[in-house]
């Protein structure tokens, strides 16, 4: 028996802590054995889970016996108990595998396994988890990172993705694809996080001279614009502009107008039923196919993948 501990401390996210409880709960091997025991520990008698309170029926030292632990999100990123770092580290220098949910990234960080692997988090927090601990190369854009004894996940059904990868390294695709069915999931999901992710233009000083010239470059983004035509709506060199436009918005303006026009396509993909070809021509690309290649790079899926996670209303044509 396969002994799942699923740690509960104070502020944990109630998602992140119900996603592997249910999913390795109702695992069932082909012969109808469970191939899983759940147990939920925490550090303290009652948990705060925000809207209730929990009481975890094993503590932390179920650690010492589970074969995964799971970390689940909390709301609280600022400190993790003393306990539960030593917890961790000596679970994992007994072989233990530690997979993290969301947020969880940051208490397995903090124990200092990470240092020098590639980790992911929910894509809002991402950027604090890499500034927080500038030794693990924190990727925003995938939905879980497997480094073999440790694993790390994205944020809420990501979690999903991760337990049902786990489910598949234990027992292979078959168990693990029944599973998904009983969390109404596809096995694998196309694409990763990146097509979550909302991708805001490079900020701009307020009052800088290129505020008029990006509301010009936005609003006309379906034209085919050339670095001369900005440069002299600009009122200067195209060398200056890529100079300056470089130093107050770290980017070039030809990049800049590139997330512009697919800003405006996965507008154009979520509101309306036009065709593929002709939203790549009404944002500017001459290329349907160069529209393709470039919204998969920037938004990390393709085109009718992303209408159909997030297309609002009837069915596009």
């Amino acid at each position: 028996m396969h002994i799942v501990a699923v740690l509960a401390l104070d502020q944990v996210i109630p998602f992140d802590l119900a996603t592997p409880i249910e999913v390795f709960s109702r695992t069932r091997l082909p012969d109808g054995r469970v191939p899983y025991r759940v147990r939920v520990c925490g550090l303290t008698p009652t948990v705060d889970a925000g809207a209730f309170v929990l009481q975890p029926p094993w503590g932390l030292d179920a650690l010492a016996t589970a074969d995964t632990i799971i970390l689940p999100g909390s709301a609280d990123l600022d400190r993790v108990p003393d306990e539960v770092l030593d917890a961790l580290r000596a679970a994992a220098a007994r072989g233990a595998r530690i997979a993290s949910i969301c947020s969880g990234a940051f208490i397995l960080a903090a124990t200092g396994l990470l240092d020098g692997l590639r980790a992911t988090t929910h894509w809002v927090a991402a950027g604090l988890l890499a500034r927080r601990h500038p030794q693990i190369d924190v990727d925003p854009d995938v939905l879980y990172v497997d480094n073999g004894q440790l694993l790390t996940s994205a944020g809420a059904a990501a979690g999903l993705d991760l337990c049902l990868h786990l489910i598949r390294r234990d027992h292979g695709s078959a168990v693990a694809a029944d599973a998904a069915r009983l969390s109404v999931m596809p096995l694998e999901r196309e694409g990763g996080q990146a097509q979550f992710v909302v991708h805001d233009q490079p900020p701009t000083p307020r009052g800088s001279r290129f505020e008029p010239v990006l509301t010009w470059m936005e609003d006309n983004c379906a034209d085919d614009l050339s670095l001369d035509d900005i440069a002299a709506r600009a009122g200067m060199s195209a060398r200056s502009l890529n100079r300056r436009f470089r130093e107050q918005t770290g980017t070039t303006p030809l990049q800049w107008l590139l997330r512009a026009r697919i800003r405006r396509a996965q507008h154009l993909l979520e509101a309306t039923t036009a065709p593929v070809d002709r939203i790549a021509a009404q944002v500017g690309f001459g290329s349907s196919t160069a529209f393709r290649d470039r919204f998969k790079r920037i938004v990390g899926t393709s085109p009718q993948q992303y209408r159909r996670t997030f297309r609002h209303g009837q069915t596009p044509v």
